[in-house]
């Protein structure tokens, strides 16, 4: 298989990438598609989109505070591009973007099976707080 191209604040399809996330959780497709392009101009630092002959296959994006801190969000590579190294070009490329401009930390929270992807990707684990609203 082919290595997909990454490309960096793309022109966001919301119903292709409602549907990556859908394939990729192995959830149902949502009726209607989430405003990502919205959600990603008004929060987001940066974007990276991983593309297969046009497809999207992957996508990570980082949500930032406006200074010094980043926020690693919505990692996801579709199952069939999955164990090809897509998720860590992604990672790889979005901590680029992340450095570029101009943020000194990026964090991430995973879910447990995820802490030696993310530590692949250089990230070093932290202790942290979550409360369900």
């Amino acid at each position: 298989m082919r290595t997909p191209d990454l490309r960096v604040r793309y022109d966001v399809d919301d119903a292709a990438l409602t549907r990556l996330h859908a394939r990729a959780f192995a959830a149902p497709v949502p009726a209607a598609p989430t405003p990502w392009a919205a959600r990603l101009d008004r929060h987001s630092v940066t974007w990276v989109g991983a593309f297969h002959d046009d497809a999207l296959v992957g996508f990570v994006h980082a949500c930032w505070d406006g200074g010094a801190h980043a926020f690693l969000l919505d990692a996801v590579v579709d199952p069939d591009h999955q164990g090809c190294g897509t998720g860590t070009r992604l990672v790889a490329r979005l901590l680029e973007e992340v450095r570029a401009a101009g943020c000194e930390w990026l964090h991430v929270d995973c879910e447990v099976h995820l802490e030696g992807f993310y530590r692949a990707c250089g990230f070093a684990p932290t202790t942290a707080g979550l409360l369900r609203l």
